[in-house]
């Protein structure tokens, strides 16, 4: 059973974070031990909310903990999302080190968490840049946004192909694999691309009338859990896909403002509709 050691925000409420990744992973059968940048009682997006960010100290003590158990070669992938203050990178670096120094085969999956086309950056100064000088160098798989990958390349995206050429640029800085979560170059769809050895690989899904938070957490986790499962690139790309979509879906119909997680947990170990990849 694949383990994966996940360092991201908490929320009491809501499905964002490790609360949105954590259980994804687990109902397909990967362990995920979670370590917690924040602790809220909501995601902002509900434009209130009570918590704290936790130091970077205490994340490098409860780290140490883990450490101390001697259970650092069963970890598999180190997964980094929203780190909530830049002194939390250089734990992140470490803990990657650490992790690897124990396990040379285990993965670095960063989701450069930054902002969104929608809202722009929302994190404080330092982690943008964080992600982009320090963090894409060692990465093994980096999963940005469309918003995301234009920082990180420094360049416009509005194409498929762009897209796929940004990708292998960012390819050639450190990563093997590259997913772009949500492309938006049309208007009534979304496109999801994986680029990697086994090429550019799209998926092309339905865009439905919802913004909802959580989703690229939940899309990471999908994909990283699939790869440690053994499945190739575009078979995982399409399978994180299809099942991200159904979640969308059943929340909107369900009516509500948190991703519907429990209610479609099995469109995530086994998607209802199928969107099929094309080589780009």
């Amino acid at each position: 059973m694949p383990t994966v050691l996940s360092l991201q925000s908490r929320v009491a409420y809501g499905h964002v974070g490790n609360a949105a990744s954590v259980f994804p992973l687990q109902r397909l059968g990967v362990e995920a031990w979670a370590l917690d940048t924040v602790a809220f009682s909501n995601h902002t997006g509900h434009g209130k909310w009570r918590g704290a960010i936790v130091p970077a100290t205490e994340i490098a003590s409860l780290f140490d903990g883990i450490a101390e158990l001697g259970i650092l070669p069963g970890i598999d992938a180190v997964l980094s999302g929203y780190l909530g203050a830049a002194a939390t990178g250089p734990v992140l670096l470490d803990i990657v080190e650490r992790v690897r120094s124990a396990n040379p085969a285990a993965l670095f999956c960063v989701d450069p968490v930054i902002g969104d086309v929608e809202t722009g950056s929302y994190v404080t100064e330092g982690i943008a840049e964080f992600f982009r000088d320090r963090a894409l160098l060692i990465a093994d798989i980096v999963t940005p946004n469309h918003f995301e990958l234009e920082y990180l390349t420094g360049g416009r995206v509005a194409s498929l192909a762009e897209a796929a050429t940004a990708a292998a640029g960012l390819r050639a800085r450190g990563p093997r694999i590259v997913l772009v979560t949500s492309l938006d170059a049309a208007p009534d769809r979304v496109t999801m691309l994986a680029s990697g050895l086994e090429g550019a690989w799209a998926v092309e899904t339905p865009r439905l009338p919802v913004v909802l938070n959580g989703c690229g957490d939940v899309t990471a986790a999908l994909f990283l859990a699939h790869l440690l499962r053994g499945q190739s690139l575009p078979d995982a790309l399409a399978l994180t896909a299809s099942s991200i979509f159904a979640v969308i879906e059943t929340t909107l119909r369900l009516d509500r403002y948190e991703l519907a997680l429990v209610a479609a947990q099995d469109e995530l170990l086994s998607p209802t509709r199928r969107f099929a990849p094309q080589l780009v």
